[in-house]
This record gives structure tokens, C-alpha cells and sequence, in this order.
């Protein structure tokens, strides 16, 4: 919010009143800078506050929604980068084009054929410095002050602070074990005398519950989206973090989709730390306003980190083994918090079972705040997110998320004894 209120009185005059500060007349505010009225849907991340205070290394942080860092490939990444500068240096240090390096486009488009059923071309997608620019982009270019998005409930809380901050309305539909309800969903569009500019979803092991919407629901889904036409904009950070079973389609994939963006991100299967992701709109006026916004924004993603990526994931085999990988490490993390949860939290308590990704969900009894009870646990030196950000509308604050990925199976044990003893204990 401004520093000090809009008043068209003192604020609009002719520019030959203003006279400096400290001369007779001229009484310099508390703060020169006046913000746009937007900044007043502007929030700071829950997450990113919690993670400030529970970094010591004593604490056992399950708040965070961070990969192993022990498992990033340094040694490749280091030997992908030195091919680079050795082989395309020049173009790799150079400004690109807007919508992204074309050789790593064509790589998307085969990935996505072979992983999600997706066929798109490489004129359909757009490299984003990361999935929270591609949310930012999309947010810019289509939504207006008042705007509704609809989500799950809960919902991933980046992509709320991507449309609250174009000052959207965000609406959250009832989700389950088996994710969003096409139920719900159907009412809303039929009573609703709004109609929702997008649909915004985490179909594979969402965050922040690590629930996956079945395949006869993403069908509904997407039936009840073209039938209302309402876009749908799916973000698959998770979906290659898979545990068992087979990969489910992409929403666009299913029979009789139209309107869906899809979004991809080497974050997770790669680093974060590159800020390589892929954002897949087939729509051609929208990608050419979508990519219009980014030159505003940054111009281009990194020349250099696109074709790091793009070297990684071109020899063969690299990528699927390093998967292989985290899938094996985050699967056994996973089993032992599951069996921690079991062992040590009190009765009345409950948690989702994800089956893949890097977090699940805990339900405790209703009379405990989480909030407070991370003030807490931090005492003990552990730390979660409280569930109350996550949610669209009244918050649940009984509930909180969990990561697995980025604490060993000791630290996990230690870590969830240390919960269950503060809730067993009556501490709060």
C-alpha cells in the first residue's frame, strides 16, 4: 500500500508547484515512492518467511519444497556446461530469442509426446525462467481486477500469489482423495453469474497435498471445461517424480480437450537453480501475447542455462537414469515418513498417501491452529508450512504440509518423533 494515501488534491498540480525537498514549500514525505493501487494484493510467501527462521542447520525443516540437493548431477551439469561454452559459446553468452533456444524446444515437444501423449510443435511452446514466470505471464495477459480463477482447494500457494497479484479472485472447488470434484465444478459453472477466465490445476501429486486426479476425473474435467469454455491451465512439476503405476495423460490429451496449457518445468527432475521450464500454448494469439509480456519481463531465458539443460537431456539415457534415481531416493523418504506418522502421531490425526511427487498432507484434530503450533514445534527444532495459506476462502487450520524429499530417512524419523512428542505432549 502507498506510503501515504492518493489525494488529488495535493498529487496532481502543475509540475512548476513541485518545488525540492527541504526548500521553503517543499516538505519531503516519509517515502518518495508512491506504489500502484495493485501492490495492495501483493503478499509475501508463508513458505519463504518460514524457511528464513527454520534454516539453522539444528532444525529438521520439512517445510521447504525442495529436491535433494545431494542429488543434483554437478559433476554432468559442470560437463554439459563446459561442452557448451566450448562448442556453441558465442550463442550460449549472446542475447536469444523470446520464445526460446529452437533445439531445446524440439526436445519439449519429443519429451512430451513420450511422457504426458502430448503432440504439439515447437511453435506451441514458450521456454520460462522457471513454472512461477510462466504463472506470472499467463496472469498478465489474461486476467483483469476481479477476475475469477478457479482452483482446488487447497491450492499451490505460488500460483495464488501469481493471480492475487493482478488483483484476480480466486475461487477454490472441493478436492478429495481423488482430487478436484467434477461435481463442483459443474455447479459452480452452472450458478456462477461470473464466468472464470481459467481453470487452474496440479493434477500429478499436487502441492501441497500429494493427491493425483484419477484419469476418469480428468476426462470429466476437461468434458465440463469445453463444454463451458473455460481454459485449463495444467502445471506438471511432479508428474516424472512417479512411485508405481503408469503415467497418466495430459489434459490435453484426453478426447475432446480444447483451451489447455500445459506446464513443465526442469526444476524437479533436473535443478531448480537453472530456471529452465516450458510453457506449451497452442493458442497462437495468446502465445503471441504471452511472449510480447516476456520480452517486457526479461527478454529471453538465459541463453546459456537453456542449452546447459538442453546437452543434459540430449545423451541418451542420462535423463531416464537420473530419474530413475530421485524416484527410488524420494519413494524410500516417503515410506519411512509414512511409517513415522504411523508410529508416532497421536489419535485423531491423518495424512494423505501420495504416490509420488514431494509432499503429503496432515489433517490433525480441529482444535489445534497449526500456525501456532509451528511456534512450537520450532522450539523442539522441527518445522512444517501451516496448512491455513494454501487455502482458497476460510482456511482449515488443522491442517499442514509436509516435504519428504529434502531430509534423509534418519532426519525424517527424528524429525516426525519430535511432532508426534509436541502433539502427545500437549504442548501447545
Amino acid at each position: 500500500m502507498s506510503a501515504f494515501p492518493h489525494n488529488p488534491a495535493e498529487n496532481e498540480v502543475a509540475p512548476t508547484s513541485l518545488r525540492p525537498a527541504g526548500q521553503a514549500g517543499g516538505v519531503a514525505p516519509s517515502s518518495v515512492y508512491r506504489f500502484a493501487s495493485r501492490t495492495t494484493a501483493l503478499k509475501s510467501s508463508a513458505i519463504r518467511e518460514i524457511l528464513k527462521v527454520t534454516s539453522a542447520p539444528d532444525i529438521i525443516s520439512f517445510a521447504g519444497g525442495l529436491p535433494a540437493p545431494e542429488l543434483f548431477p554437478v559433476e554432468a551439469v559442470a560437463r554439459s556446461a563446459q561442452a557448451v561454452l566450448f562448442s556453441d559459446g558465442p550463442p550460449a553468452l549472446q542475447y536469444g530469442v523470446t520464445e526460446g533456444h529452437l533445439p531445446l524446444r524440439e526436445w519439449v515437444c519429443a519429451h512430451l509426446a513420450s511422457t504426458v501423449g502430448l503432440s504439439v510443435s515447437p511453435d506451441d511452446v514458450v521456454i520460462t525462467s522457471g513454472s512461477q514466470q510462466a504463472l506470472d505471464l499467463i496472469s498478465k495477459v489474461l486476467l483483469d481486477p476481479g477476475d475469477v480463477v478457479l482452483t482446488e482447494n487447497p491450492a499451490y500457494l505460488g500460483a495464488l500469489q501469481a493471480f492475487q497479484a493482478y488483483e484476480a479472485r480466486a475461487v477454490g472447488l472441493p478436492s478429495d482423495e481423488h482430487g478436484l470434484q467434477p461435481a463442483a465444478l459443474l455447479t459452480f459453472l452452472e450458478t456462477s453469474p461470473a464466468r472464470p477466465k481459467l481453470l487452474y490445476l496440479i493434477p500429478n501429486y499436487q502441492n501441497p497435498t500429494g493427491v493425483t486426479l484419477s484419469a476418469a476425473r480428468r476426462a470429466e474435467v476437461v468434458r465440463i471445461a469445453a463444454r463451458f469454455g473455460i481454459p485449463v491451465l495444467e502445471d506438471d512439476p511432479y508428474g516424472a517424480l512417479r512411485f508405481s503405476g503408469e503415467a497418466l495423460p495430459a489434459l490435453a490429451a484426453f478426447p475432446g480437450a480444447r483451451d489447455c496449457l500445459y506446464l513443465g518445468t526442469s526444476s524437479k527432475i533436473l535443478a531448480p537453480g537453472l530456471r529452465v521450464a516450458w510453457l506449451v500454448v497452442t493458442d497462437r494469439g495468446l502465445r503471441e501475447k504471452i511472449t510480447t509480456a516476456k520480452q517486457a519481463a526479461d527478454l529471453h531465458t538465459s541463453s546459456f542455462t537453456q542449452r546447459i539443460v538442453l546437452h543434459y537431456v540430449s545423451q541418451a539415457g542420462v535423463l531416464d537414469a537420473h530419474v530413475e534415481t530421485l524416484r527410488a531416493v524420494y519413494r524410500r523418504r516417503r515410506d519411512v515418513m509414512l511409517a513415522a506418522l504411523a508410529r508416532e502421531l497421536p489419535a485423531g490425526c491423518a495424512w494423505t498417501h501420495p504416490g509420488g511427487g514431494l509432499f503429503l498432507w496432515v489433517t490433525l484434530p480441529a482444535a489445534i491452529d497449526t500456525t501456532e503450533l509451528l511456534h512450537v514445534a520450532a522450539r523442539e527444532k522441527i518445522a512444517f508450512v501451516p496448512g491455513a495459506p494454501f487455502w482458497v476462502g476460510e482456511p482449515v487450520r488443522n491442517t499442514l504440509r509436509l516435504n519428504f524429499s529434502n531430509a534423509t530417512e534418519a532426519r525424517i524419523e527424528e524429525g516426525i518423533a519430535r511432532l508426534g512428542k509436541v502433539l502427545k505432549n500437549g504442548m501447545l
